[in-house]
């Protein structure tokens, strides 16, 4: 039996609300701590409890942290899914099972571990509703002893999860002893195995949306309006805690700052627009739907040119379509949102480090740019966890941007706030309280001239529209610049962008055992760069990977580089699942006129 180390996929079946996403992160927790790089992938309904769900867990010792295609070890805790999840499993992989689960027969080259669960679980606790939430437990245990985490690793880790309720972590704790007892006194020769190493450490374990949390509460917000929508809301939940515990007065416990669950995503759109221009850090967080919702006043904000932040964390869409899936779908939308002749400035971050550090780039460029922002995230970043280096204490000061203070009002004859005196295209504003009177304009989304007078002049018009799509081919040198991975003797490129980083980093690897070099460019904003026009131009074929179905970077960057459109072609994923690596191969492959030598990927 050839040793598989370090390097295999665990996914478990489940049921939604059963206590298993508890289970989930005590595994995926006891293996980081062993040394060896891991992440998980929560896959759950849209309902409240009932329907299934499934995590994957991908232990990868060379670091490569995307979803993989093939699962290896199963664990089937869900009767209704049963069949289906074990007809799933190639040759060679473990079937872990309550043994009250039935399913058919399988292949001899699976390996089928039946588990007395119920019986494990009888001297634990005689409460039937804590019995249906502990089991859970028992598989870690299990897996635990067949795979080779440790178990003093499963207990620290377990602390972690439950330390601060000392009768949920004895219950816990005894199942996850049942478990490990069991398999030691039945056990199974597995190829799979966890063995430690030593490339974890320092490391955290960490979503999107929490990281976008600490970041937007670093970066001084101050304003937070909202409305509930998955995948959004945890952003929100958890940046209400870091306010609630770090941003009260330490002498009056009073709040320093305002959060307002609005009635519907415009009107909390509208409060973060009014608290940006009375000179707040003012944010809210959504998806698609809300996005829509919010169109109108995106370009109110684009005209009046006001700062906004709003978080984007894209599910699968049109409507409703599947909340509780990743998509990369809202990407033209974003860029065009609203009527009449509009752009906004798109920050693309692609790991938990960048949404922490975006949070504050994003309301530094709103302000600098005096125009609403999005940040577009993804379920797959924003809610499941990633390993990540600690992040960086920000040290950088806030950008305000233009803004004229009444010392620098009495310096100038004439204030004018949309006037292009510096020609940038960015006008100075100023903001309510100061007291020159100089300083005073109407801000209005009606048509103005540069001294913010009401006018429908056509003259006066067209010089506002132009100076603002000025200002925004500005904003190309002012956004986060993509990062190159060159490769000499590619004649081939890659370009992708936020969460498809991963399966890209992984897959230009498995390309080049195909013989196949790549170049590769993540874009990290819109507008785009100028060196990205200039990688679609420099390689003879190019690859633009993303998740949505009709390719809205590729479109996006051909508008721009037309003269590249018989080069650049697209490789596109958009089934709701986290992009992996293979399709990412298989695609590019595909295009090459080739197919996928076996054995090259495990």
């Amino acid at each position: 039996m050839k040793s598989v180390v370090n390097d295999f996929s665990i996914h478990v079946a489940t049921v939604n609300g059963s206590g298993s996403q508890t289970a989930n992160n005590v595994l995926l927790r006891s293996i980081m701590q062993m040394g060896v790089p891991v992440s998980g992938k929560n896959l759950f309904p849209s309902n409240i409890a009932g329907l299934p769900t499934w995590f994957t867990i991908r232990v990868n010792e060379d670091g490569y942290i995307a979803r993989h295609a093939r699962n290896d070890v199963l664990v089937v805790m869900n009767p209704e899914t049963a069949a289906t999840d074990v007809a799933s499993m190639g040759p060679g992989s473990l079937i872990i099972a309550n043994d009250a689960i039935k399913f058919p027969d399988v292949p001899a080259d699976r390996t089928v571990y039946r588990v007395p669960m119920a019986k494990l679980m009888e001297p634990i606790t005689n409460d039937v509703k804590l019995r249906r939430l502990v089991v859970n437990m028992i598989y870690v245990g299990i897996a635990g002893q067949l795979l080779g985490i440790e178990q003093a690793e499963v207990e620290k880790a377990l602390h972690a999860q439950l330390g601060k309720k000392p009768k949920a972590l004895a219950l816990n704790a005894a199942a996850v002893k049942a478990g490990y007892d069991f398999a030691a006194e039945n056990p199974l020769a597995i190829p799979f195995r966890v063995e430690r190493r030593d490339l974890t450490g320092g490391k955290i374990l960490i979503d999107g949306n929490t990281a976008a949390a600490l970041g937007s509460m670093f970066a001084g917000v101050t304003v937070v309006a909202w409305y509930p929508i998955t995948p959004s809301s945890s952003l929100i939940e958890a940046l209400i805690g870091y306010l609630e515990r770090y941003r009260r007065d330490e002498k009056t416990g009073k709040a320093t700052f305002a959060v307002v669950q609005a009635e519907d995503e415009i009107a909390a759109i509208g409060n973060v627009l009014g608290a940006n221009w009375a000179g707040a850090r003012a944010m809210t967080a959504t998806s698609g739907p809300g996005i829509s919702l919010m169109a109108e006043f995106f370009g109110y904000g684009y005209y009046a040119e006001i700062p906004a932040v709003v978080w984007d964390i894209q599910r699968v869409g049109p409507s409703t379509g599947l909340p509780t899936r990743t998509m990369q779908g809202d990407l033209s939308f974003a860029w065009g949102l609203s009527h009449g002749d509009t752009s906004f400035p798109v920050l693309l971050p692609g790991s938990v480090t960048e949404c922490f550090e975006f949070a504050g780039t994003a309301f530094d460029l709103a302000e600098r740019l005096q125009s609403p922002l999005l940040v577009l995230s993804d379920l797959d970043i924003g809610m499941n966890n990633w390993m990540s280096e600690p992040f960086e204490y920000p040290t950088k000061p806030w950008d305000r941007g233009k803004v004229l203070d009444e010392a620098a009002l009495e310096k100038i004859g004439q204030f004018q706030r949309y006037g292009d005196v510096d020609g940038d295209g960015i006008p100075w504003r100023t903001l309510p309280g100061n007291r020159n009177w100089k300083g005073t304009y109407f801000t209005r989304g009606s048509g103005h001239d540069e001294l913010a007078r009401y006018t429908e002049n056509t003259e006066a018009y067209v010089r506002g529209m132009d100076r603002l799509k000025k200002k925004m081919e500005n904003a190309r040198a002012l956004m986060p610049q993509p990062e190159l991975l060159e490769t000499p003797g590619a004649d081939v490129g890659l370009i992708a962008y936020g969460s498809s980083h991963w399966a890209v980093l992984e897959a230009r690897d498995l390309l080049a055992k195909q013989g196949v070099k790549a170049s590769y460019l993540r874009v990290r904003a819109l507008p785009l760069a100028h060196s990205v026009h200039e990688f679609a131009r420099k390689y003879a074929r190019v690859y633009v990977v993303e998740q949505n179905r009709d390719g809205q970077l590729r479109e996006k960057l051909l508008t721009e580089v037309p003269d590249a459109a018989a080069r650049v072609q697209s490789v596109l994923h958009y089934d709701g699942l986290p992009i992996d690596a293979q399709s990412v191969v298989d695609g590019v492959l595909a295009h090459e006129g080739r197919t996928v030598t076996e054995g090259a990927t495990r």
